[in-house]
């Protein structure tokens, strides 16, 4: 159950990253509101995801798949490069993540 809250954590950091770019800089209320809002439920799952699973592992994970969720919907959303590297670096985060959740289970 940990790991399905860590997931849910990353997908709300996810969508805080990319909130953060619909805020204009936290002048737009609405998409500051709840970019805060995401904020607070990804810490808080984090949090929670933490009462069992190792802060290392658990810390990178979130973060990775925040990373990955946050360039992928940028190059979709916002038009940002898709270059044969890029997609390469963002695959070697994937296997990290993947290496990690396999190798604490």
């Amino acid at each position: 159950m940990a790991w399905v809250t860590l997931f849910f954590a990353g997908l709300f950091e996810i969508g805080w990253a990319v909130g953060l770019k619909y805020t204009e800089g936290f002048t737009r209320l609405v998409p500051s509101v709840l970019t805060a809002a995401a904020m607070l439920a990804s810490i808080l799952l984090l949090g929670v995801a933490l009462k069992t699973l190792p802060l290392g592992t658990a810390y990178a994970v979130w973060t990775g798949i925040g990373t990955v969720g946050t360039a992928v919907l940028g190059m979709w959303l916002f038009g940002e490069p898709a270059g044969a590297l890029r997609l390469l670096c963002i695959a070697a985060i994937v296997g990290g993540i993947v290496g990690l959740k396999v190798l604490h289970g």
